[in-house]
């Protein structure tokens, strides 16, 4: 019998290195078993001829013309990400579209159904996203190592986290950001940086496993974003064994909890120094952070994902009687 084709549509690939590019690829894996796999991105011009069985699309509103493409031609899974479950659909007439005829919706943290109109509650599902567990490196060393994984763009505010260390400039703290510079103005911010707080170190973008690997050596990731669908960093963090303190936004509280003790104001740099000073000088505190963030990591196993993702993709699949088309020679070629 021939495998089902499934066609992945994500903003971005490989070489944007994000969140929505970890999200494709992981679902990609997870299916190739059972499935023929195809990724796309989504202002690439699809072939009027390609039929697959299901369409998963990342993002409402910059996948919407692919969504509307595919319609009446298979069953569909729309992903909300981020920036369109907590911007997009709540103003753009596009992405509120992409709500209403995609087959299926995915939100990526529990509080992401507030969101959401009632009636589109009934097709929702939510999954968490996952990582491999990575054993955190805890020896002993002079500096207190915190992190921050996340590129130069507004919606991260990287300017908050770098704020923060300047208010930190004479505590013996080591700072690096991960990340590529995606905005001029922050890049030039990070740039001065360097000179004001010679402790601060920024690296640029790294490939996803190097990034995971300087992670694991860390203290503290910082997470300062002000719109976030289900931060892959958390994830990260949780399952490397590394305590995370993160802006009070829905996205982050989804993942971490309500009860979560590490939280500060959005926007504001000197709370989250306030957190940092803490985490280095209150052992206890930073130990009870690890604690929380232990108690989530079994939100975060590959093996629950990889299950609700196939079962989704089932799911679709059956209640649309698609019979999978003879696939003998694909026209596209998937990723690994």
């Amino acid at each position: 019998m021939a495998k089902p084709l499934v066609l992945i549509i994500s903003p971005a690939l490989a070489k944007a290195n994000n969140g929505n590019w970890q999200t494709a690829a992981r679902w990609s894996r997870f299916l190739r078993d059972g499935h023929i796999v195809v990724c796309a991105a989504s202002d690439t011009g699809l072939s009027a001829t390609l039929q697959p069985d299901v369409l998963i699309a990342l993002h409402a509103r910059r996948s919407a013309d692919v969504l509307l493409e595919f319609e009446h031609r298979c069953p569909s899974i729309l992903v909300l990400t981020g920036t369109d479950l907590y911007r997009d659909i709540h103003t753009d007439p596009t992405a509120q579209h992409s709500l209403a005829i995609a087959t299926r919706l995915v939100v990526l943290q529990a509080a992401g159904m507030e969101e959401l109109p009632a009636p589109l509650l009934e097709k929702t599902r939510v999954i968490h996203q996952s990582a491999r567990t990575l054993k955190a490196i805890k020896q002993h060393r002079a500096a207190f190592k915190v992190i921050m994984i996340g590129h130069l763009r507004a919606e991260k505010d990287p300017a908050t986290f770098l704020q923060a260390c300047l208010h930190l400039k004479h505590e013996d703290i080591d700072f690096l950001h991960v990340g590529g510079a995606l905005d001029t103005s922050m890049e030039m911010l990070a740039r001065s940086m360097i000179d004001r707080q010679p402790r601060y170190h920024w690296i640029g973008n790294l490939p996803h496993a190097a990034t995971r690997q300087r992670l694991k050596h860390s203290d503290l990731m910082v997470i300062s974003s002000i719109m976030e669908g289900g931060a892959n960093v958390i994830i990260e963090a949780i399952t490397s064994g590394v305590a995370v303190v993160a802006s009070d936004i829905s996205g982050n509280r989804g993942l971490l909890g309500d009860d979560y003790a590490g939280y500060f104001p959005v926007g504001d740099a000197t709370a989250l120094a306030t957190l940092i000073r803490r985490c280095t000088s209150e052992p206890l505190f930073l130990a009870h952070l690890q604690a929380q963030c232990d108690l989530r990591r079994p939100l975060f196993a590959p093996e629950r994902e990889c299950a609700a993702v196939r079962q989704l993709v089932d799911n679709c699949l059956h209640i649309h009687g698609q019979a999978p088309r003879d696939r003998s020679t694909p026209a596209i070629q998937g990723f690994p």
